[in-house]
């Protein structure tokens, strides 16, 4: 589980991960990024995979399984990663 960034990276996040844009049915992955206060979603989320399937305002709502149960989150771009 993600605690700590480096000493010279804290505080700071990156401006191409803050604007990224995704379209709905894309395959994500929940990566918190520790440089904002608070990401929206539990940590036990950390690192599971999803899909998008809209966007609420500069959120995506995000579909993911949680054991058998779908549960969907509004996560913030900076916190997704895209897989192929």
């Amino acid at each position: 589980m993600l605690k700590r960034k480096r000493l010279r990276t804290r505080g700071k996040f990156s401006f191409t991960n803050y604007f990224q844009k995704f379209d709905s049915g894309d395959s994500v992955a929940i990566v918190r990024e520790l440089g904002q206060q608070s990401p929206g979603f539990p940590k036990k989320m950390q690192g599971r995979t999803g899909k998008i399937i809209g966007q609420r305002g500069a959120s995506y709502v995000i579909e993911v399984n949680d054991y058998n149960k779908k549960k969907r989150f509004a996560i913030k771009p900076v916190h997704l990663k895209k897989i192929r």
